[in-house]
């Protein structure tokens, strides 16, 4: 599902405009990311969680000229999915 069509599905769904159907789609993301940003992490009770972790820089290889590399430290983002979505899911 793309996000257009997520938001078609929202709009019809709660019977919204698509325009503020965007609008509150779009919030959710914005504060998943603030979330994100200010504690590391963020829960839907029985969906699941989204977590932020800090990879630390590595040293790597390039795949083309087989030189070495280092690699950046930065922030991953995972998900780790609850009960009630992975029940959802299997039936």
């Amino acid at each position: 599902m793309s996000k257009n069509e997520l938001v078609e599905f929202v709009a019809e769904d709660a019977g919204l405009s698509k325009a503020a159907a965007q609008k509150a789609v779009d919030a959710m993301w914005k504060g998943i990311e603030k979330g994100l940003k200010e504690s590391g992490k963020v829960t839907f009770v029985g969906y699941g969680t989204f977590s932020s972790k800090r990879r630390e820089g590595r040293e790597g290889i390039n795949p083309l000229t087989k030189e070495p590399m280092k690699i950046p430290a930065k922030n991953v983002i995972s998900f780790k999915a609850g009960s009630k979505l992975k029940d959802a899911v299997n039936n």
